[in-house]
């Protein structure tokens, strides 16, 4: 049973990681949720910490409420237009964003002489 949630866990962890990703590499995502999801990231990797963990109880749960709020803040600058897109690609397991293209409806056309 446990060991059930702990992989339903990691899975949702990693597809809300790729959706991250995807949007931060989508065009339309404002430079705001960027730079939240940036930090948030940077924060995470860190060597050190704003509260160091020898504090005990507030240096581990800075961590715990610091990087959550950074996301959720992120998050509700985003557009539901794209949050959709990037779960969408996420699940289907695509990693590239469509939005990246200068026109996504261009085409190659053939010469014709």
């Amino acid at each position: 049973m446990v060991k059930l949630n702990l992989r339903q866990i990691r899975r949702s962890v990693a597809r809300e990681i790729r959706v991250y990703r995807l949007i931060l590499d989508d065009s339309r995502c404002p430079r705001r949720a960027k730079l939240l999801l940036g930090a948030a990231l940077a924060y995470l990797a860190m060597p050190f910490d704003l509260i160091p963990d020898f504090i005990p109880v507030i240096g581990h749960v800075d961590d715990a409420i610091i990087v959550p709020s950074l996301v959720w803040l992120a998050l509700r600058s985003i557009p539901e237009e794209v949050m959709e897109d990037c779960r969408q690609r996420a699940a289907a397991g695509v990693e590239t964003p469509t939005s990246t293209r200068k026109n996504p409806d261009s085409r190659a056309k053939p010469i014709q002489r």
